[in-house]
């Protein structure tokens, strides 16, 4: 579900942003602080969503400003510096120590083939599907589909057309960043739960978003489903299990090495 965050931004405004995961981790965070302030359950999930929308809108807003000409190349290092800047402002406000999260959708799940399915995985792999048909079809069949497509690839133009692109802009990053916060909230009852393993779950959707090519969400969907399954059967290997983390970079390395192959086999021949 991250993975599709990010090639949902990439797609709607041209940023591929490392520091997605940061931002939901954020949300999180704020949430568990109101946890423990006694805050209820539902409070603090609006509270930490919210939260992480106002980030990123706010990092939403510098992008629109100041790199909107920019190429692609410069605002992913840029947002590479955000995640940079996020994870020493969030080990300075949340610290280091890992935290019980709640789940989304309390319950055990079901079972199959001796493999238990929690009912937390169930809720965000619907999520993840039916945000990624929904979007596909904003994106194809509507007429703010095209205004976002011309705002990720002509920003200039589409503001000399007319379209207030700063706005819309802004409001893409808002509404990603929230669905991020979700996600991140879904996935931290299964992970060491402090700022920097949460915010370091942008590797894992990164790899799933280049097997997608950057563009498919369901290609998205269905890379995160693989690396999934992968590093979950590697669990069962002995010899392999301590390096199931690695996997999320073997990944990266193949699909960029395959993007470049027709380079390197045109300079061979």
């Amino acid at each position: 579900m991250v993975g599709v965050c990010i090639v949902l931004l990439y797609r709607m405004t041209g940023v591929l942003n490392i520091a997605q995961a940061a931002v939901g981790a954020f949300g999180t965070m704020v949430l568990l602080e109101l946890l423990e302030a006694g805050a209820g359950f539902g409070v603090a999930l609006l509270a930490g969503v919210l939260a992480a929308a106002a980030l990123a809108g706010v990092l939403g807003a510098l992008v629109a400003r100041f790199y909107s000409d920019s190429s692609a190349e410069v605002r992913t290092v840029l947002s590479a510096a955000v995640l940079v800047g996020l994870l020493a402002v969030g080990f300075r406000l949340f610290g280091n120590d890992p935290r019980t999260v709640p789940s989304l959708l309390p319950g055990s799940g079901f079972a199959v083939a001796g493999v238990v399915i929690s009912s937390n995985a169930v809720v965000l792999l619907v999520l993840a599907v039916g945000l990624a048909l929904g979007v596909g079809l904003l994106l194809k069949r509507t007429r703010l589909g095209i205004i976002l497509r011309a705002v990720s690839s002509r920003p200039v133009t589409a503001e000399m057309l007319g379209v207030r692109v700063a706005w819309l802009s802004v409001g893409v990053w808002a509404a990603v960043g929230a669905i991020t916060a979700i996600a991140v909230t879904g996935i931290a009852p299964t992970r060491p739960s402090n700022f920097l393993s949460l915010s370091l779950l942008v590797m894992p959707a990164m790899a799933a978003a280049l097997l997608g090519g950057l563009r498919s969400l369901g290609g998205t969907v269905a890379g995160g489903l693989l690396i999934g399954v992968v590093e979950g059967a590697a669990t069962a290997i002995s010899q392999v299990s301590q390096y199931r983390q690695v996997l999320p970079f073997v990944v990266i390395l193949v699909c960029l090495l395959w993007t470049q192959r027709g380079e390197v086999w045109d300079a061979a021949r």
